[in-house]
């Protein structure tokens, strides 16, 4: 049989589209008569049972047996299999059954009458074989979700009757073949998820038949096509989470049936073109996260079906354009992270079936539109860092739908016991940095959802109301920068999920309550700046695994309970300007994980106690104006601190800048003569001493070298001071994860990080953990390492329940390692691509764990000390629990966010991540076949 060739030349793929289709639609005539003719010449051909039984014979032995029903003769009756009425094999469907093999040994031109070939969620590798090409009468070829490498054959173009080609989520790399083009009764190409690189090839302007193409998740750089928008008949267009650049073509105005629009997360630059308006089918528009610039065409207001619009992160300026507020089907608009200046227009008011409503980090100002909740659809409202001013819509107030509120970093004003209602579905609500003024009123108890309550830095006034504990669910109270007064409240301990609680810069008062030491989960407490009194309660000891803890600027009396030097995960201690007096307790000294110490004007007196000789985390500390005498502890943090951190005692001394040397007194001029003649002494000793083990040394010289290299060797590897772990069990030992992991062999391996290899690794006391081995660049290059040590000490920071919990880490001449808890539900990627995990993750499952995530994000965004971008957010760096409890990993390509620097903008990472409350990918309504 005669088949195209394998590389065609230029000239011919740029034929007018219509003639070589045309060319290439006559060609199976031919094929018939030289598949008729060469099988009266040769008569030699596999049969069909034969090239079946071939194949299943490659397979893993395991998967063999899902395929028992294959004996005999009569191939038509096997599973997955069925004839035509000639008796000929025209349809093979083995979609699910956990196939493990290659194709390598199917031989498909034992097939000439194929017309499907469905081999869809198996467990398929290596390559597909170029002889594929052979299957000239195939019009549906499915080889998605299998673990497929390699390339796409060119040999894929003589397959000119197929009509769906589907290999999304494999491993395919390469660059899509400029043969893709002669398909030319193609309707629906999908090569999504893979690892395909290069341009996308302009011979994809003849596939005229086309109405889905799907390249999204891919490697894929260089412009669009223009000839693109050859391809009348497209319905939806997904380019996102590429490297795509250049300007949205403007040939794209002739995709006059296109509804799907999807080029976010790429680097696309330019305006965006006016002639999208005339694209008047589009229910879904999304060109976030690029650079583009210019103004929002208002042609856009032109797409009257259109149900989601994002053009968030972007660089876009000017205003909004009025003639959005044409666009009465409008659920999702996403505008947040541009440039947009100007008021938001009153014609949005119109837009009455929003659900959600993200402005967000832009220079806009005025109102705020008063039908924003109109219909009671809206869930999401993100309008922070703007300037807006005036009241809170009326329309809110009753918005029962709301789910996530961001105000905060406006001028709004209002009286917030007032102007918000009663919210059941309400998770996070951020109203600081405005003019809010008033008392807290007692219906926020009744949000029983809500995890995330923050208004510092406004003007509310009066007592926390009690009921405001009703809200079991909190995890974050910022109620900071306020004039609230009164006594915290005594039941504090029902909020057992309490994670975060700022109280500082208020005026309260009256002791901290026993009811501290209930909050087990408890990461930061601040309560500085207050008029708070009392004793410091032993309680607080309680709090394991408090971080951060800030008394200072009160009137605390008394001693520090001796309880605070068992919190072994403490970071920060500040319990400066108050009325503290005694001796500094020993047990602060056992705080290994502390950094920074703030002790400064008390009354304490006495001498630093010799234990802080052993804090080696410590960084910053601050002892000034109390009594205190003595020598300085002979660490960094002392010998380093500024003079102002010292100042103000009764008699330090010891080598740090402004205090006087600690001299031994010797005065005594009988006692110095006699101590010259001991030292002469002394001297003529030793060296008698060292002339007879010279003599002993010099015998014994080849016996102490054999030793010596291999104590040099043993010392190498087994040296203690490299190793540190910062975990609730203690230091775990090095020769540990060694022995349980066989020396990291590859099948205690469990998956691929940003930066190393992860195995599992089960200790002799029971627990397991996963151990994250660094590659050998990490390993080899001592200034990555020293930097990458001190962002995995400075990323203890983050402890939340949807974030992997950080144990430990190992910096070893032989193995550089990272020590994580270990999660037994594996990567949300896996779970996704399971046919049996899907059945048990159902969707509320689903919705739980994208708020897990969101939650994560929203912490490290907004709630720790020093924002954190991930910037690797994707569903392989997603783990879950046996619960289904989403876990952030992998923060390899994390950086803290430095607001005073000009690269805290920039992007790495998989493109796959959007900050939840921030940027919301409409991605996930869209529908992608199979």
């Amino acid at each position: 049989m005669t088949f195209l060739p394998n590389t065609l030349p230029n000239h011919f793929l740029s034929f007018p589209p219509l003639l070589l289709c045309l060319i290439i639609l006559a060609l199976p005539t031919f094929f018939d008569y030289a598949a008729f003719a060469s099988s009266l010449t040769t008569g030699k051909q596999a049969t069909e049972p034969t090239a079946l039984l071939t194949w299943k014979a490659s397979l893993h032995n395991q998967t063999q047996t899902l395929l028992s029903s294959w004996v005999g003769t009569n191939h038509c009756t096997w599973l997955g299999i069925r004839c035509n009425k000639a008796g000929r094999v025209a349809h093979i469907e083995l979609h699910g059954y956990g196939l493990k093999g290659t194709l390598s040994n199917l031989n498909f031109s034992s097939f000439p009458y194929l017309l499907t070939l469905d081999l869809f969620n198996n467990s398929l590798y290596g390559t597909i074989p170029p002889h594929i090409g052979s299957l000239w009468r195939l019009t549906y070829l499915r080889l998605s979700l299998n673990n497929l490498s390699g390339t796409i054959p060119t040999e894929i173009g003589q397959l000119t009757n197929l009509r769906i080609l589907y290999m999304r989520s494999n491993q395919i790399g390469g660059s899509i073949p400029q043969q893709i083009g002669l398909l030319c009764s193609l309707n629906e190409l999908n090569l999504s998820t893979n690892n395909l690189t290069g341009s996308i090839p302009s011979s994809i302007g003849n596939l005229g038949n086309l109405t889905i193409l799907y390249l999204f998740d891919n490697q894929l750089f260089g412009s669009i096509p223009q000839e693109i928008g050859m391809l009348v008949s497209l319905l939806g267009l997904c380019l996102y989470r590429n490297y795509l650049t250049g300007s949205i073509p403007a040939s794209i105005e002739n995709l006059g049936n296109l509804t799907i629009l999807y080029l976010y997360k790429n680097q696309l630059s330019g305006s965006i073109p006016a002639s999208i308006g005339n694209l008047g089918m589009l229910t879904t528009l999304d060109l976030s996260e690029n650079m583009l610039s210019g103004f929002i065409p208002s042609t856009i207001g032109n797409l009257t079906k259109l149900n989601s619009l994002g053009l968030g992160l972007n660089s876009l300026s000017g205003s909004i354009p009025s003639e959005i507020g044409n666009l009465k089907q409008l659920g999702y608009l996403i505008f947040i992270d541009n440039q947009l200046t100007g008021s938001i227009p009153p014609r949005l008011n119109n837009l009455t079936h929003l659900k959600w409503f993200q402005i967000g980090s832009n220079k806009l100002v005025g109102h705020l539109p008063e039908n924003l909740c109109f219909s009671g659809l809206l869930t999401e409202l993100s309008v922070n860092d703007n300037n807006l001013t005036g009241p809170i819509p009326k329309s809110l107030k009753n918005c029962h739908s709301l789910h996530r509120v961001r105000l905060d970093g406006n001028q709004l004003s209002g009286n917030i016991s007032e102007d918000f209602g009663i919210y059941p579905n309400l998770d996070y609500i951020d109203l600081s940095h405005n003019n809010f003024y008033g008392e807290l009123s007692k219906k926020w108890g009744k949000c029983h959802n809500i995890t995330s309550l923050k208004m510092s830095r406004n003007n509310i006034s009066g007592e926390i109301p009690p009921e405001l504990l009703e809200a079991t669910q909190l995890s974050v109270i910022d109620l900071s920068s306020n004039h609230l007064i009164g006594e915290i409240s005594l039941k504090l301990g029902r909020l057992v999920s309490l994670f975060d609680l700022r109280l500082n810069d208020n005026q309260l008062s009256g002791n901290i309550s026993l009811e501290f030491g209930k909050l087990s989960n408890l990461r930061f407490l601040n309560l500085a700046t207050n008029n708070l009194s009392g004793s410091i309660p032993r309680a607080l000891g309680e709090c394991k695994k408090l971080w951060k803890l800030n008394l200072s600027n009160n009137r605390f009396g008394e001693s520090i309970p001796i309880e605070i030097g068992q919190i072994n995960t403490l970071q920060s201690l500040d319990l400066g300007n108050n009325l503290l007096i005694g001796k500094i307790p020993q047990q602060i000294g056992e705080l290994r994980s502390l950094e920074t110490l703030n002790l400064s004007h008390n009354e304490f007196f006495g001498s630093i106690p010799s234990s802080f000789n052993k804090m080696v985390s410590l960084t910053s500390i601050d002892v000034s104006y109390n009594q205190l005498e003595g020598t300085l502890p002979d660490i960094k943090a002392f010998q380093e601190a500024p003079f102002e951190a010292l100042k103000g005692n009764k008699g330090l001394c010891g080598n740090a800048t402004g205090l006087k040397a600690c001299l031994t007194k010797l005065n005594n001029g009988d006692v110095e003569k006699k101590g010259k003649k001991v030292m002469l002494l002394t001297i003529l000793l030793v060296f008698g001493i060292l002339f007879l083990l010279l003599m002993v040394l010099g015998i014994f010289m080849a016996f102490r070298k054999k030793v010596t290299n291999t104590k040099n060797e043993q010392s190498r590897v087994n040296h203690d001071n490299v190793f540190a772990i910062w975990s609730y069990d203690g230091k775990m030992a090095y020769e540990n994860i060694i022995e349980v992991t066989e020396n990291f062999s590859a099948k205690y391996c469990i998956g691929e990080g940003g930066c190393g290899t992860v195995y599992r690794a089960d200790l002799p006391n029971g627990q397991v953990v996963a151990v994250k081995k660094l590659h050998a660049t990490l390993d080899d290059d001592s200034a990555n390492l020293k930097g990458f040590t001190s962002e995995i000490r400075a990323l203890t920071e983050i402890r939340h329940h949807n974030i992997v919990k950080l144990y430990g880490y190992c910096s070893h001449p032989r193995h550089s390692f990272l020590v994580y808890e270990f999660l037994e539900g594996g990567s949300l990627g896996k779970v996704l691509s399971m046919d049996d995990d899907i059945v048990v993750f159902d969707w509320m499952k689903r919705v739980n764990t994208v708020k897990g995530v969101a939650n994560a994000l929203s912490y490290m965004h907004h709630d720790c000390f020093q924002p954190i971008i991930h910037r690797d957010i994707s569903s392989k760096n997603v783990l879950l629990d046996f619960e289904y409890v989403a876990h952030i990993s992998d923060f390899g390509t994390a950086r803290f966010m430095n607001l005073n620097s000009s690269n805290w903008t920039s992007f790495v990472g998989t493109f796959g991540y959007a900050a939840p409350g921030i940027y919301f990918s409409i991605a996930m309504i869209y529908f992608q076949p199979m």
